[in-house]
């Protein structure tokens, strides 16, 4: 079975990560949580959820937890604000106690979760009752166009490839997916919407060079081809991408979010 590894948090940032912050932004206008809360980040990864949570958001507190120790000592360095702080743990057993934040979010993570129900449940367990339970994914299937263009030049050269596609595997990255995890953990008030930003590449190298970090589903599935199978695969995409007349590569990223509350002390 394959699977994709997260321990480089600088690659990590490269290859995916930078295009994450304008979606954060765009989710928490949406939420438009009141100032002073304490919230959660599950899977807050290099920080990029936490960060904007800080700048946007007036929070009181914001724990993050991960559980790659490599992503969490990079969020403790990145943010020095003494309003976070960061925790190495399971989204299937948070380390936190019952009813102990006001809001809880979790930014391109369900999909990797073992058990992604199991983390929502764990989600409403730590929320206090009205509490906000929201998050987001990338769409693999159709709108994440810097992998889709990716996978399929890759299903071109190797079909065994498609084992490796997030967007052909089972996951919780479509609408009724996320509603329907949001809905069975109890959660009520559901609302599923898109947000999609742009993802613009300074060149093939810009585009190209975060696949080799190791990071991720198509990174992982590039370590293991030849030297020779990767340059064919490249070339395919040179010919492949769109480039504007100036030599960027224009496309665009949506994710899928989801929120919803616990219901209020009776």
């Amino acid at each position: 079975m394959t699977h994709a590894t997260f321990a480089d948090g600088d690659a990590y940032e490269a290859y995916v990560g930078r295009w994450s912050r304008p979606v954060a932004q765009a989710f928490l206008r949406r939420l438009a949580v009141p100032a002073g809360r304490e919230w959660l980040d599950v899977g807050c990864g290099t920080g990029a959820l936490t960060e904007t949570v800080l700048a946007m958001a007036d929070p009181a507190q914001v724990t993050g937890v991960d559980r790659s120790a490599a992503f969490v000592d990079l969020a403790r360095a990145r943010i020095s604000d003494s309003r976070a702080a960061f925790q190495v743990g399971d989204a299937r057993r948070l380390p936190l106690p019952e009813q102990s934040v006001d809001v809880a979010v979790s930014g391109l993570v369900l999909n990797f979760v073992p058990d992604p129900a199991q983390g929502v449940a764990e989600i409403a367990r730590v929320l206090r009752p009205g509490g906000v339970a929201a998050a987001y994914v990338w769409d693999y299937a159709e709108g994440m166009a810097m992998m889709r263009h990716f996978w399929d030049a890759a299903a071109e050269l190797d079909p065994a490839s498609a084992a490796w596609d997030e967007g052909r595997r089972l996951s919780v990255c479509s609408p009724d997916a996320l509603r329907a995890l949001w809905t069975e953990a109890g959660l009520t008030a559901v609302a599923v919407e898109s947000v999609k930003v742009p993802t613009v590449f300074a060149d093939l190298d810009d585009y190209w060079e975060p696949f080799l970090g190791g990071q991720g589903s198509a990174p992982g599935y590039l370590r293991g081809r030849s030297d020779d199978h990767r340059a064919e695969l490249r070339e395919l995409l040179r010919s492949r991408l769109p480039a504007a007349p100036d030599g960027t590569i224009p496309l665009t990223a949506r994710a899928w979010t989801v929120r919803g509350r616990t219901p209020p002390t009776p």
